[in-house]
Order: structure tokens, then sequence, then C-alpha cells
């Protein structure tokens, strides 16, 4: 039997120094930006992974990704931009990309949608307003200010437009809905002829990729987690923060 692992990175596998809750002294960095140490895991999570064949999973753009240096054996696949881009040895698969461009052109376009965005986020509580990749937009907020009902509102409006809107921390996320991880995780595992799916995740950008896997674990943190979402073939882990990361990586190294 052929098993694809795949798992979403931040606050699943790597954390901030924030969000890992543990000593810095036990942490192995595995991403730089400008020169200083952004995200970690722990030296236990990095040895378990050392063995396995995993794709990485992520909503972050490939510039944002490529930063990033797993423990993992390298030159295979990996998703960037939400299942917008599939990289195979770091190279954007053009004949995805062109799949993917064809299924948003069914929903209301990214101009749109960042214009609506620009418009609403105000000032006073957003920091900044990104595209990623041309596909879906966020906007950096102060969750002190933000307006209580601003998220509800963003969703109403986002959905009637076949978006869908999340919040991971201080960034809120407008993503289409045919952008999903799971669908292109499937397609991975098509070309690799792979039996089975496990997979790893913590966010509500998340959930369709543990609903497609045959298996999955979740830590016991998270927007997913808080959401109340539970799956009888996903497991929850123990711990929080860094020490989560270590039990999704153990688990994924008892199926190499």
């Amino acid at each position: 039997m052929s098993v694809l692992l795949a798992s979403d990175l931040d606050q699943t596998l790597i954390y901030s120094e924030r969000s890992a809750r543990a000593d810095t002294a036990d942490l192995v960095c595995v991403e730089h930006y400008q020169g200083n140490p952004q995200s970690f895991m722990s030296a236990a999570a990095v040895a378990a992974l050392t063995a396995a064949d995993l794709v990485p999973v992520t909503t972050r753009t490939v510039e944002q990704l490529r930063r990033v240096r797993l423990p993992v054996r390298g030159g295979g696949f990996a998703i960037a931009a939400n299942g917008g881009v599939i990289l195979q040895g770091g190279v954007p698969d053009e004949s995805w990309t062109a799949q993917v461009a064809g299924r948003l052109a069914a929903v209301s376009p990214l101009a749109e949608v960042l214009a609506w965005v620009r418009a609403a986020c105000a000032p006073e509580w957003t920091s900044s307003v990104r595209a990623a990749e041309g596909m879906f937009c966020y906007a950096v907020v102060d969750l002190a200010l933000l307006p209580a009902a601003f998220e509800a509102e963003a969703a109403e409006w986002a959905s009637a437009r076949g978006w869908n809107v999340s919040r991971q921390g201080r960034k809120i996320y407008w993503v289409p809905n045919p952008l999903t991880k799971g669908a292109a995780v499937r397609e991975i595992a098509r070309r690799l002829g792979s039996d089975q799916i496990m997979a790893a995740g913590d966010s509500l950008l998340d959930k369709d990729l543990l609903e497609i896997a045959d298996r999955g674990i979740q830590p016991r943190h998270g927007g997913l987690f808080d959401s109340g979402w539970r799956a009888d073939h996903v497991v929850v882990t123990g711990g929080v923060g860094v020490a989560a990361g270590h039990e999704i990586a153990e688990w994924f190294a008892a199926a190499v």
C-alpha cells in the first residue's frame, strides 16, 4: 500500500517563538526571515520527520514556503497558496495552475473581492491588506480593535460571491471556494498512485484536507479545534503548541 503524507505547516508542524509554548532552548529553527529566526520545531519532531517523505501543504505563497527548511526528504511535491500551486522539485506545475484558474473563473474575481476588503477594513484596525499569488487575499488586523460583527458580515458578503472567510490569529483570509488544499493533495495522490492519504492541519482552511484524508490528526489548538469540528477518522493531539507538533511528527513517522 502506498501512503501519501500531507501536512499543514504553521501552527501544525512549525511554530513561531510566541506560539511554541516551549523553552526556546529545546527548539530547532526551520525558517529565517530577513536574517532573523522565524519558525521552529522541537528537536524531537525534527528527529521523527527525518525519514518521512512528507508533502507540505500551506496557505503561504511560494516565496514564503521557500523560506521553510523542513527535516524531510527533499525533491518531492509541495503545495502552496491553499492548493493553488503544486510544486515538484521546487518548480510550479503549470498544468495544475491552469486547472485552478479554470475553476476560479466560476466565482467572483479576486479584483472585486480585494476592492471590497480594502474599502471595508478600516485603517484604525488594519495594518495591511495583501493579495497572494493572484488567487486570494488577507488582511492583518488588530484583534482588540476589530469590530465584533465584522467577520460575520464579511463572510455573508463573500458567500454570495463564491468565497469564504476565515481567521487565523491576526490574519483574516478571503479564499474562493474552489481553491482548496484537499483538491491539490488528491491530485498528487493520483499522480503517485497513492492508496491512502494521511493528513494534519489546525485551521478552518485545513478542514477539507482532513475530510478527504483516510486518516487525520489535528492539534488541540487552532481555529478548527476551537470551532468544535471533529471527525471519527481524525485524532486530536494531547498537547498544544510545539508539543502538538511533536505528536504530529511522531504520528507521521509511525507511518513510514
